[in-house]
């Protein structure tokens, strides 16, 4: 047995249909991917038999003399043609050349006894039918199921079809409607036989076989190949053995089959999913939609209402420490900055908002998820705008938690001490303490300057008085400067601080975000292009 070898292109386009298949559950309509599943298994069935030989069928209605033209093809009574009521139950097949046909006469399902060979036909100068297999399959309009579902069965395995039309009902719907419809781009593989012509005029006949072609035509059947036949004259069977022996010595009929039922199935597939602009989609997610969807779920949670409170807090704070203590005292005679302002309920909404607040922005964390499906699948089919929707919501529902879980990781330190503030504390205290000394040396300079001790009286000696005036003035306005400055720093601090938590809170946003929205999207949108990029292929 010879398997068959196909060309690159049939190959490249089964390919295709495999990928289109794999990708199409959820996408395409169900029996169209039924249809293309059926498709690649009998092809590769098909494929892997026997090359050198051809299947050929005769189909056909009751009465339309198939049977007959059956025996007068392979010049022996091997169909039984009925009285009464002609009909064929059974598939006969004839071999011409039995050797490696017997695994694909098992591919057929024709049954022992129903199949007959032709070895001896060479000896008769059918030498050019050799490989045939010719099958006289049963009436398609019989009122046995079993038997229509066989006929129905064996015209989509055949390589080759002559359809065998009678006179009187050439035309007839259920042939037209059922299988002719379906024949459009199959012109290579499918012959038309208007059999019992004895019946008719020549006159009568060159009028059907016009009509006839005409019909076909409008059925979309390019280039009809019509055959008139009879069995009782042999008008017409050179002809037909011919046109069948033609197509068994090209070996081709088996790979022309294939590439026109694929060529209809790429039509339907490219009306169920039309190609147009698809190409053009994203495959990916680009930079600047993810940092629209960061920007948005950082609103959805809070990073800027979180980062603005922790710079109040912290700079609030920091006039505890490095405040100028003059003024913090007179403050203190006042009600209490921190009540004013609230800043401590802040403190506790800063912690709210890393601890379980999140998921009352969910809300609005699916607006953000929905504005990235959104953008990105513009001009896509519904269907794949759709997935893409769907993929990008499949984890919405654990997003908010998700956020509030590692953004509880960064809760801002709200009690946390810079170094540099003790030692600006302790410097300004001790410039505190330099004036209260510089101050108690002048009140005894200037009060009791005859009552101090011996060695004391450096302290009310009058010239050193000035001096010490001025010494507490310096101390005054250095303290004052180092507030200033002091409050300069802080405000820095607290502007890096609100920066850094900002920065934080935003990174592990966006990796969130990659981890559970953008990523489920890519391999939609990966998906959707690898989809296409097979339809694209598929029609070669």
């Amino acid at each position: 047995m010879t398997t068959m070898t196909t060309r690159p292109g049939l190959a490249a386009r089964l390919t295709a249909l495999t990928k289109v298949v794999e990708l199409g559950p959820g996408r395409l309509d169900r029996k169209l991917l039924n249809e293309a599943n059926a498709l690649l298994q009998r092809a590769g069935e098909r494929l892997k038999l026997s090359s050198e030989h051809t299947v050929v069928a005769l189909a056909g209605g009751t009465g339309s003399g198939k049977s007959s033209l059956f025996n007068a093809i392979s010049g022996l009574e091997l169909s039984p043609t009925g009285v009464r009521r002609p009909t064929t139950a059974r598939t006969h097949a004839c071999v011409w050349g039995l050797e490696g046909a017997a695994p694909l006469l098992d591919w057929l399902q024709i049954q022992w006894r129903h199949r007959f060979s032709r070895a001896s036909a060479l000896d008769k100068g059918d030498s050019q039918l050799h490989g045939l297999i010719l099958l006289d399959l049963p009436d398609h309009d019989s009122i046995r199921a079993l038997t229509d579902t066989e006929a129905d069965r064996l015209i989509g395995l055949a390589d080759l079809v002559v359809w065998v039309l009678d006179p009187q009902k050439y035309a007839d719907a259920s042939t037209h409607r059922r299988y002719v419809t379906e024949l459009a781009g199959h012109d290579a593989v499918t012959v038309f036989a208007l059999n019992q012509a004895d019946r008719l005029t020549t006159e009568e006949l060159a009028e059907l076989v016009i009509d006839l072609n005409d019909l076909l035509r409008r059925e979309g059947v390019e280039h009809p190949s019509v055959v008139p036949t009879s069995s009782v004259t042999g008008r017409g069977i050179e002809s037909l053995k011919s046109v069948i022996a033609t197509a068994v010595a090209r070996r081709r009929a088996a790979i022309q089959k294939l590439e026109a039922d694929l060529h209809r199935l790429e039509q339907r597939l490219a009306e169920a999913m039309p190609l147009g602009e698809a190409m053009t989609a994203p495959s990916s997610v680009d930079e600047a939609r993810r940092l629209g969807l960061t920007d948005a779920l950082c609103d959805a949670v809070g990073v800027p209402a979180v980062g603005e409170a922790m710079e109040n807090v912290y700079a609030e704070r920091s006039s505890q420490w490095v405040g100028w203590p003059y003024p913090r005292w007179i403050e203190k005679l006042r009600s209490d900055p921190l009540k004013t302002l609230r800043l401590e309920d802040v403190g506790d909404e800063i912690r709210g908002i890393t601890t379980g607040s999140v998921t009352a922005q969910s809300a609005e964390v699916a607006n953000a998820v929905h504005a990235l499906a959104d953008g990105l699948s513009m001009g896509m089919h519904p269907v794949w705008r759709t997935a893409v929707l769907q993929a990008a919501r499949s984890r919405a529902s654990q997003l908010p938690q998700a956020l509030t879980e590692d953004l509880t990781e960064v809760a801002p330190q709200l009690d946390r001490v810079p170094g540099w503030w003790r030692l600006l504390k302790v410097w300004q205290y001790f410039l505190v303490a330099a004036f209260l000394a510089g101050a108690a040396w002048l009140a005894v300079g200037l009060i009791i300057p005859d009552q101090l001790p011996e060695g004391w009286e450096v302290l009310g000696d009058s010239a050193t008085l000035p001096w010490v005036g001025l010494m507490m003035a310096s101390v005054l306005g250095l303290g004052a400067l180092s507030g200033i400055a002091s409050r300069n720093f802080v405000e820095l601090g607290a502007s890096r601080e609100r920066e850094r938590l900002e920065r934080e809170m935003r990174r592990r946003v966006a990796a969130v975000s990659a981890t559970m929205v953008v990523e489920p999207v890519e391999r939609e949108l990966a998906r959707h292009q690898a989809f296409y990029m097979a339809l694209r292929d598929l029609s070669g």
